[in-house]
């Protein structure tokens, strides 16, 4: 899921009988309805809601809007269709393209994408409740690399704040060096945002939504597995366009099409966050050193890391990822 709020129907050939029938002419009702709604419910108080539309993996900025309050029983597609040109396929339940910039197949595999508070939805736009404070960020992306990027940076300093489905996760940060640079930074960064974490060290086990922070350098990590040891694979299997090499010394930096293009060079970082199926996203704050590790940590924040998928941070400067996708 999360590609384009899709849920693709299963069709018989026969047509199913009467009642299958019915239910095929009715079913674009229901999701139209779904989508559209009956009418505005009553707004509700709180922080409102913020609608990100990008392309190219978060690199280029569509459009951007703030609603000081949302609504009851506001859906993500409605949201959308409240602010932008909206065609749908699948009786409503699929957005094909948004104001004009539809789904395509020639000149590589490009479509609509969502994520809700940085974390990719589980259920269609028209199914997915809008809560106060949530950050809704729409990407029209190629998804030859990989069709599932399970949770991406860019609504910092979401999901720390609202979580998801309108409920926090705890947090728990996870320093190989509590008392270290980095460690220390990333601390007060969450601290400043109102956000309480707990304490563990690297290996320790977490519950499926519990929301993890891990803050080491590579070296350190590289005999993981799971969530974090997914960045030795390709964006396959973290969502993210870099991976470490397996003895954890060099960090490729990969294009759209997971294609290693660079290798970042000493005193570099990586911010990402991944996820695995059931469990809540894992945000990493490493680097291939000590260096690396602390320029990563002091480049968490809102402006450095909006609508990103995940960066890189080089001696030279911060770069989003996959390289090269915002040209």
């Amino acid at each position: 899921m999360g590609r384009s709020g899709r849920a693709d129907p299963i069709l018989r050939e026969d047509g199913g009988g009467p009642l299958v029938r019915w239910l095929l002419l009715a079913l674009p009702c229901v999701l139209l309805l779904a989508a559209c709604g009956l009418g505005p419910g009553k707004k509700v108080s709180g922080e409102g809601a913020r609608l990100e539309v990008t392309r190219n993996f978060g690199q280029v900025s569509i459009y951007s809007t703030s609603v000081p309050q949302i609504r009851d029983g506001e859906t993500v597609m409605r949201f959308l269709m409240s602010k932008r040109d909206v065609a749908t396929r699948y009786g409503g339940g699929f957005v094909n393209a948004i104001n004009g910039l539809e789904a395509s197949s020639s000149g590589g595999h490009s479509d609509w994408f969502y994520f809700v508070n940085g974390i990719e939805a589980a259920v269609g736009a028209a199914q997915a409740t809008l809560h106060s404070g949530d950050v809704v960020q729409w990407d029209y992306r190629r998804w030859d690399a990989t069709m599932r990027i399970p949770a991406i940076v860019g609504a910092f300093p979401e999901p720390f704040l609202h979580g998801t489905g309108g409920k926090r996760f705890p947090v728990r940060l996870v320093c190989s060096s509590p008392g270290g640079a980095a460690c220390k930074t990333v601390t007060q960064r969450l601290t400043d945002l109102g956000v309480t974490t707990s304490s563990a060290v690297p290996g320790s086990s977490a519950g499926p939504k519990v929301l993890r922070v891990v803050v080491a350098p590579w070296p350190k990590l590289k005999g993981f597995s799971g969530a974090v040891g997914s960045l030795k694979g390709p964006p396959s299997a973290s969502g993210v366009f870099a991976r470490f090499s397996a003895d954890g010394n060099t960090l490729s930096l990969e294009n759209q099409l997971g294609k290693p293009v660079q290798t970042a060079p000493p005193g570099s970082g990586l911010i990402a966050a991944t996820a695995q199926e059931g469990s809540a996203p894992v945000w990493i704050v490493t680097g291939l050193d000590d260096a690396g590790t602390e320029a990563a940590a002091k480049a968490l924040n809102a402006s450095t890391l909006r609508n990103a998928f995940a960066v890189v941070v080089t001696p030279s400067g911060v770069r989003p990822l996959p390289v090269g996708a915002g040209t």
